[in-house]
């Protein structure tokens, strides 16, 4: 049984999800839930503030393994710059804690999710809802989105 962490970075909400890959291929949500820092915060607080959950994260449900959405550059350089420097911090956190980090761009989790590489972002909610047995689609989305990228890297791992 292998446990994943996905995790959608960000600095004022990065979203993770852990699941469970069982014997009989069944994928199971551990835990899922979003990481907040204050908008009003300096960002080296606010890195801080991330770093420091993420680790207690980690070493409350040691994971096997990690995924993390890659950076999509955006339009708004500030943002771009923000979210890489949340990945960074939590790179460093798996490093630390002594867990490969794999990383996903996200085409490639909606293709790996809802099969084409292009969908809509409700139509791989769903999907995770269903591959998952969830009664709903987990909230807020980027604890939805952390789920579909961890779903991506245990059938990567798994058909690789």
């Amino acid at each position: 049984m292998t446990l994943a962490i996905g995790i959608d970075p960000g600095t004022a909400t990065t979203g993770f999800g852990l699941v469970r890959l069982m014997p009989d291929g069944e994928l199971v949500a551990v835990k899922y839930g979003v990481i907040l820092t204050p908008k009003e915060s300096p960002a080296p607080a606010r890195l801080e503030m991330l770093y420091d959950q993420m680790r207690r994260l980690l070493a409350e449900h040691k994971p096997d393994t990690a995924a993390v959405e890659k950076l999509f550059f955006q339009r708004n350089v500030t943002t771009a710059l923000a979210v890489g420097q949340a990945r960074g911090v939590i790179m460093l956190a798996l490093q630390q804690a002594g867990i490969e980090a794999f990383e996903y761009t996200p085409n490639e989790i909606k293709q790996a999710v809802a099969g084409y590489g292009s969908a809509q972002k409700r139509q791989v909610q769903e999907m995770v809802r269903a591959l998952l047995q969830l009664d709903s689609i987990p909230k807020p989305d980027d604890a939805a989105d952390a789920l579909a990228v961890a779903i991506t890297h245990l059938n990567t791992k798994r058909y690789a």
